[in-house]
């Protein structure tokens, strides 16, 4: 018979160590970029709207106009929409319902004689902006809009975002949901 080699017996120890020195890794690796969007995230979410995480849009002020409106008593205000390039297309296409990615905002201002021209009508102190986001899983409860209402940057509260869908349902369901038509 021939001498064979002792055996060598795995000690259970050492498979934990090593996944356990895995594990550390990931983790040690995961967790500043996990605090990184944390804290990305913070104050973005601190001025979104309550209910559907709406913000106000970066460059909206720059989008092209889709219509303005006025409004009368009591609100007294001028309003324009405007919207991003999605929107734009949707409606130079006449294509409903809007696909998703459409945002539409809202800008509205306390409607104000003109000190230069007494039949001119000019905006005056801004009052809020009002965003529409079209995402259809998101908000699927909402017809695939989520709402934000803003007066000074920041949203207005939980109850007076309650009011938008229903407002757009009994009224414009039939155009996606969207009051504002396609200025001609």
């Amino acid at each position: 018979m021939m001498p064979t080699e002792p055996e060598t017996k795995k000690s259970p120890y050492g498979t934990v160590i090593v996944l356990a020195a895995v594990f550390l890794v990931v983790v040690l690796t995961c967790v500043p970029y996990l605090v990184s969007i944390a804290l990305a995230e913070g104050p973005a979410t601190a001025n979104a709207s309550p209910i559907f995480g709406v913000t106000i849009p970066d460059g909206y002020k720059q989008w092209e106009l889709i219509a303005p409106a006025e409004e009368a008593a009591p609100l007294n205000e001028l309003r324009a929409v405007v919207g991003n390039k999605i929107a734009i297309d949707a409606y130079q296409d006449g294509k409903l319902p809007f696909p998703d990615g459409t945002i539409l905002v809202k800008r509205a201002w306390k409607r104000t004689q003109s000190p230069d021209f007494a039949s001119a009508t000019i905006p005056g102190a801004a009052t809020t902006v009002q965003v529409m986001v079209k995402d259809s899983r998101k908000y699927a409860a909402t017809g695939g809009w989520g709402f934000g209402r803003f007066i000074n940057g920041k949203p207005v509260d939980e109850a007076q975002h309650r009011t938008c869908f229903a407002c757009h349902e009994a009224r414009a369901k039939g155009h996606d949901y969207v009051f504002t038509r396609l200025a001609p």
